[in-house]
């Protein structure tokens, strides 16, 4: 059992822990519940591209007819990546900037993988999908803004440990689950809050660490770049980014990576000069076809003017940890069902955030009531705070009752 001082220590660890970054928690809720479902919000605002039904044989293009197509529609670009939806192989999507470097102005050019023909322009930097999808990874602030809310959902975790630690001591003179309905408002929301905290707690902790791990992303990458990659470049060493009129064929770097991983399929490519890539190589993400493993990426980078491959390293732990826990994040791993529970989860932690907010509110303006005494008075202190499980610090005398 804690000892008096220690459960200070961990109710005072607890609220600020709490306090900072339940508005920032609230914010990652309400932008998330929307993306879990963003291709069927997509689909019902029509900005999904489907392509039109052919026979299952039907030939398809080259890749460099593909590219050659989207590029047409903005020629003062560069194509900097190429995808495949995991779930349509008659599609590409062909990512143009203005230069190789990374950046939010980039066109996103649908292609049908068959006839070559563009299908659509997707507008991928306006809409309210857009904007929910700023907000919740980056804040539109761009580095920053993810370190920054992987700083938050650090605080998160940290919430939720200390709440659960003070979650026995609360909860030693009430039934589990119990909500004391005949009392007042603000002790039922209490309990309605360490409730629906305790519920969601293993949620909360999956999704506040992948969560984390996703704001890291950048940095991995880099890392990766710099501790794996310049080892396999070092022939390379001192040469210019490939010119596009001296690269050979695209088709033929494809089928070169796909002949070194059978059975694999196309996730995305990362052209010249780009921030999955070298200077030098075309690179190949592939991915498997079970649900594990189609969330895991094989590079494989072949040589721009030759076409051959060059090396196809095994990404490190770190990178696999991340890949895994992008779908993990958003529930993507369990189709429909699984999106619709993650999005009642969300809607319980919301709950949780709101209500411990409020809860803390309105503590202090009772604190600040001279006819309300002040949390602690009555009982000497500690004895009459209330912990959680979950974000959303608070204390009442009236929860250790």
């Amino acid at each position: 059992m804690l000892s008096p001082t220690a459960l200070r220590r961990w109710s005072w660890t607890h609220k600020w822990s709490s306090l900072v970054c339940t508005v920032f928690m609230l914010l990652l809720c309400l932008t998330g519940l929307p993306l879990i479902f963003h291709h069927e919000i997509g689909h019902l605002l029509g900005t999904e591209v489907e392509a039109p039904a052919m026979p299952a044989h039907t030939p398809r293009a080259s890749l460099d007819q593909v590219l050659t197509a989207a590029h047409a529609l903005h020629p003062e670009r560069v194509v900097q990546f190429a995808s495949q939806p995991e779930d349509d192989d008659a599609l590409w999507f062909v990512t143009l900037t203005p230069t190789p470097a990374p950046t939010q102005d980039f066109k996103s050019i649908a292609v049908d993988a068959r006839t070559a023909a563009v299908l659509s322009e997707r507008p991928v930097n306006e809409g309210f999908m857009y904007v929910m999808f700023r907000l919740h990874v980056d804040l539109f602030a761009g580095l920053a803004g993810k370190l920054f809310l992987g700083f938050m959902g650090l605080l998160l975790l940290v919430a939720i440990v200390t709440g659960v630690v003070l979650y026995a001591p609360f909860m030693r003179k009430l039934a589990f689950g119990e909500v004391r309905r005949e009392r007042s408002a603000r002790v039922k929301w209490l309990d309605l809050h360490n409730l629906l905290g305790i519920v969601t707690l293993v949620w909360a902790l999956v999704v506040g660490a992948t969560g984390m791990i996703n704001t890291w992303a950048d940095l991995m990458i880099k890392y990766w770049q710099h501790d794996q990659l310049s080892t396999l470049l070092k022939p390379y060493e001192g040469q210019p980014v490939v010119p596009v009129a001296e690269r050979g064929p695209l088709q033929q770097s494809l089928q070169a990576a796909q002949a070194l991983a059978p059975g694999m399929k196309l996730s995305f490519i990362a052209f010249p000069g780009t921030a999955f890539s070298s200077p030098h190589h075309n690179t190949f993400f592939l991915r498997g076809e079970t649900p594990l493993t189609s969330r895991l990426l094989q590079p494989v980078l072949v040589d721009a003017r030759t076409a051959q491959v060059t090396a196809a390293p095994q990404l490190p732990w770190y990178l696999t940890a991340l890949l895994v826990s992008q779908p993990l994040h958003f529930g993507d791993y369990g189709g429909m069902p699984m999106k619709i529970l993650w999005a009642l989860l969300d809607i319980a932690t919301v709950v949780v955030l709101g209500s411990g907010l409020y809860l803390w509110l309105k503590k202090g303006a009772q604190a600040a009531s001279p006819a309300v005494p002040a949390a602690g008075s009555a009982r000497g202190g500690f004895a009459g705070e209330a912990p959680l499980p979950a974000p959303g610090a608070t204390r009442s005398t009236e929860g250790a009752a």
